[in-house]
């Protein structure tokens, strides 16, 4: 009997230590031990998703595991972010955000179904999208300086187009004119064709806008290129100053893209993702594709992430609250 006993005990004892192993090695195997869900907020074909899909097939192909792009789109970015901030904080959703959904949605609408630094981890910024500022070939203006002078000598007879109120390029336009002290008449449009069509046309003189989109006019005569939007000159288009450098010091906006996890992602799976997305954005495939959407690579920790995203928030906010812009009207 006791015999007995002791066989149980070593059983029971066994059983105890196999299962415990079982669990450490559960708890310690290398993340991740499965596919990745990266959620888009807009539609396939667009902008977001190319990217998205460019860094999403890199970084499936290093970490070994399938990384499935995932369209949510509609009202404006909301309903996919919305989507990804309520999601497990695991690892295994992540979300390819920009500035619409997470620095300008804060400011157009009062109540949002999820808070950009609460409820996210920043990751990874991917890539910096300066803006090409143009203007119809007939305008006497050859600079931003020329265009500044023109436009105070003309308050309210120049017409500036943008793909749609609230967008990026509205805004883009709208803090140039706040910066500048400018009276430029507002015509928004339902994307960026038809606002290149009238600009090509003449029915308004300026735009602001993708370099990969407005570039191609700009080669053929369609339209005059007089700066870059972004901080520095573009290595895309090297030739072109800055508005800042060219009469508006300090003026700065890109469009940007970067990776977020659901808030509660552990470190650990940040800093793998991190430096994974890093490593990525290093390979001379993924540059090419960025490059012909216009995009430069950005990189850096996700702490420098996490400040470019505070910052972006602040400073469109501020600049949406002045102009009294709300998302009903998208003046």
């Amino acid at each position: 009997m006791n015999a007995e006993r002791v066989h149980r005990s070593a059983l029971a004892l066994l059983l105890l230590s196999l299962l415990t192993a079982g669990s450490t090695l559960a708890a310690t195997q290398p993340y991740p031990t499965r596919a990745i869900r990266l959620v888009v907020p807009f539609a396939a074909g667009g902008g977001t998703d190319i990217v998205a899909r460019t860094v999403g097939q890199k970084l499936g192909e290093q970490l070994g595991q399938q990384v499935v792009v995932d369209n949510r789109a509609g009202a404006a970015g909301i309903i996919g972010t919305e989507l990804a901030a309520k999601s497990a904080g695991d690892g295994y959703t992540l979300l390819m955000g920009s500035n619409g959904p997470l620095a300008i949605n804060p400011g157009l609408h009062s109540k949002l179904p999820y808070d950009p630094l609460r409820d996210f981890a920043p990751v990874a910024l991917v890539t910096i999208m300066p803006f090409l500022m143009v203007v119809h070939p007939a305008l006497p203006v050859k600079s931003v300086r020329e265009l500044i002078a023109l436009a105070k000598s003309r308050p309210g007879q120049l017409n500036y187009a943008s793909p749609g109120g609230g967008s990026t390029t509205h805004l883009a336009t709208e803090l140039f004119k706040a910066m500048a002290g400018l009276n430029i008449v507002h015509v928004p449009y339902k994307g960026v064709a038809p606002a290149s069509t009238d600009l090509i046309s003449g029915q308004v003189q300026l735009l602001s806008g993708d370099l990969s989109t407005l570039m191609p006019h700009v080669r053929s005569g369609k339209m005059k290129a007089l700066a870059v939007t972004s901080a520095k000159r573009s290595t895309l288009a090297p030739e072109l100053p800055t508005v800042s450098e060219s009469g508006v010091p300090g003026y700065e906006v890109s469009g940007w893209f970067g990776v977020l996890a659901p808030a509660g992602a552990p470190r650990e799976v940040v800093v793998r993702l991190n430096a994974e997305i890093v490593k990525g954005l290093g390979s001379g495939d993924v540059r090419e594709r960025l490059a012909a959407l216009g995009g430069e690579v950005a990189g850096g920790t996700p702490e420098q992430f996490a400040e470019h995203l505070r910052g972006e928030i602040a400073k469109w906010g501020k600049l949406i609250t002045a102009i009294g812009l709300k998302a009903e009207t998208g003046r």
